[in-house]
């Protein structure tokens, strides 16, 4: 484990900021997010946790993955494969543990997805540890924690008398920290303040006996306005949707692009076929599916847990649903 300074840190950081596309926590207008810095200036070190995941730096939101030139019969195609590397620093454990989630999808199936392949391979992620758990935490219940260094490539822990110390973790991160100027330690890594309450979490064979019990659901997913948050701030979610429009049309040659965008299992629309039907006509169906997904099929089908305990779709959810005490309700059954 390394030791450096504030002073140094930040030198670090502007370094970085040169060569690469530097993703960290900012304050933007009173909301914690992460978003691309010109300077270690602009860098939050004291912040909770960021009110969306790192994970559309490496799924973005929306992202443009080919474009089409036509001209007459000829077609020409151009994929969007964006080559500058990024380095994302002070994401939370949680988060890197949700992007080790998605990999299970995108990278560990025959073929992976290029295109979440080409991202992940060109980021580094220098993780801080929390010092406490905030509202709606239950990281430690799914298998992380506040100082889970598992899923990072660099974890950087604030020091009882000042300071940073660094672990590096894996390859890259023993690479990217060539160059950091480091000192006498001073202290130790600052501990854990506050744990949650643990919850919970019953097998998934727990879950599938459940999925007919229809009272069940319909009791939780009363409230659900299918607005969709919950999957937007989910570090794990991956459902996306492709479209394809055309952006110019002139002298004979049209250009189209192909986007990649998110989509959320609790739309409306989201399974509705082109006749009409919807197999999930039902809010409380939706929702059955969001937590069948994260605790029974993706689990089944790929290995990790579809949640990571972040917490996010708890704080943020306008109707107070929360995916704990269906846990709980689910573990009592």
């Amino acid at each position: 484990m390394r030791f450096t300074t504030l002073d140094r840190l930040k030198a670090w950081l502007d370094r970085l900021a040169q060569e690469a596309d530097l993703i960290a926590p900012r304050d933007v207008d009173g909301h914690v997010l992460y978003r691309r810095v010109a300077s270690a200036d602009e860098v939050l070190f004291e912040y909770e946790r960021p009110e969306l995941s790192a994970k559309e730096f490496l799924f973005p939101a929306t992202e443009v993955i080919l474009r089409v030139e036509q001209k007459g019969k000829d077609v020409a195609l151009e994929e969007v494969l964006p080559e500058r590397r990024q380095v994302l620093f002070g994401v939370r454990p949680c988060d890197a543990h949700g992007l080790a989630v998605i990999d299970a999808l995108f990278l560990h199936q025959d073929p992976p997805d290029r295109y979440y392949q080409h991202h992940r391979e060109r980021t580094v992620l220098v993780g801080v540890a929390c010092e406490r758990m905030w509202e709606g935490c239950f990281c430690v219940s799914i298998g992380g924690g506040p100082t889970d260094a598992t899923h990072l490539d660099v974890l950087v822990r604030p020091g009882t008398e000042g300071g940073f110390f660094l672990q590096p973790v894996t390859p890259k991160g023993v690479a990217v920290l060539e160059g950091l100027e480091v000192a006498e330690p001073r202290g130790e890594p600052r501990p854990v303040e506050e744990y949650n309450p643990p919850v919970p979490v019953a097998a998934s064979e727990k879950w599938r006996a459940l999925f007919e019990e229809h009272r069940f659901w319909m009791r939780h997913g009363e409230r659900c306005l299918s607005c969709r948050i919950c999957t937007y701030v989910c570090p794990a979610c991956r459902c996306f949707d492709l479209t394809d429009r055309v952006v110019d049309v002139r002298s004979g040659v049209t250009r189209i692009e192909r986007l990649r965008a998110w989509d959320a299992c609790t739309s409306p629309n989201y399974r509705r076929v082109a006749g009409g039907h919807n197999p999930r006509p039902t809010n409380w169906e939706r929702l059955r599916n969001r937590f069948m997904c994260k605790f029974c099929y993706y689990p089944d089908d790929f290995g990790p847990r579809g949640c990571v305990g972040c917490g996010r779709c708890i704080v943020s959810c306008p109707v107070d649903i929360d995916i704990t005490e269906v846990m709980q309700d689910v573990a009592r059954r």
